[in-house]
């Protein structure tokens, strides 16, 4: 029954993380303008991110958190206004003439720039907690399994968008269609800040 309970765990986290949202089109983004180096550096920031969530939950801290309703409301204003500064920085560099992408994800600090983006989202919080609820796990050893695994989800989710993405045909697809590409991820980012900022995410 725990090896089913991880199993379940993995997964539920995995289409969590792979699913289409601020993480994977930050990390296919940036694959796509700055190429595989900046883009991995995107999905271990983004790893990292995860995991200090996975390690704060299994502590019990995540359930605490997800439980304050001020907490959850900082971690989505500082959420928001990050993706807001990141749609900002896509359409500055949308309305630049030229080939060059202006580095709108942070393609030099991409690292730091996708720890911050998965610490600021208050909903992977919660994802977590669902998540350690699921896996029936209460041992310290057989979380900090679930944690394990399911942060090696995520890092080979965000890797495998990051190699997909900065494949060759994909970068020069991007260098031709630059400027109408960071339009639509600055919509995107947008909508996303505005969704994050406008999300009642309830205690539990």
């Amino acid at each position: 029954m725990a090896d089913v309970g991880l199993l379940a765990s993995v997964l539920t986290f995995a289409v969590a993380a792979g699913s289409p949202g601020p993480a994977t089109l930050a990390v296919s983004g940036t694959a796509m303008a700055r190429g595989a180096r900046s883009g991995v550096g995107m999905a271990l920031g983004l790893t990292l991110g995860l995991a200090a969530w996975g390690l704060l939950a299994g502590l019990g801290f995540g359930a605490l958190v997800a439980r304050i309703g001020a907490a959850l409301v900082v971690l989505k204003l500082i959420g928001g206004a990050y993706l807001l500064y990141l749609a900002w920085k896509m359409a500055r560099s949308a309305m630049t003439p030229g080939v060059e992408t202006a580095d709108p994800v942070g393609g030099r600090n991409a690292l730091r720039s996708g720890v911050i983006l998965n610490l600021g989202n208050p909903k992977a919080v919660l994802v977590w907690v669902a998540v350690l609820g699921l896996s029936g796990q209460a041992e310290p050893l057989a979380v900090a399994a679930t944690v394990a695994a399911c942060t090696a989800a995520g890092a080979a989710i965000y890797l495998a968008y990051a190699l997909i993405f900065s494949r060759a045909p994909v970068m020069a697809f991007y260098r031709r269609q630059r400027r109408r590409l960071e339009a639509g991820f600055a919509a995107l980012f947008g909508l996303a800040g505005l969704r994050l900022l406008l999300w009642r995410g309830t205690p539990g």
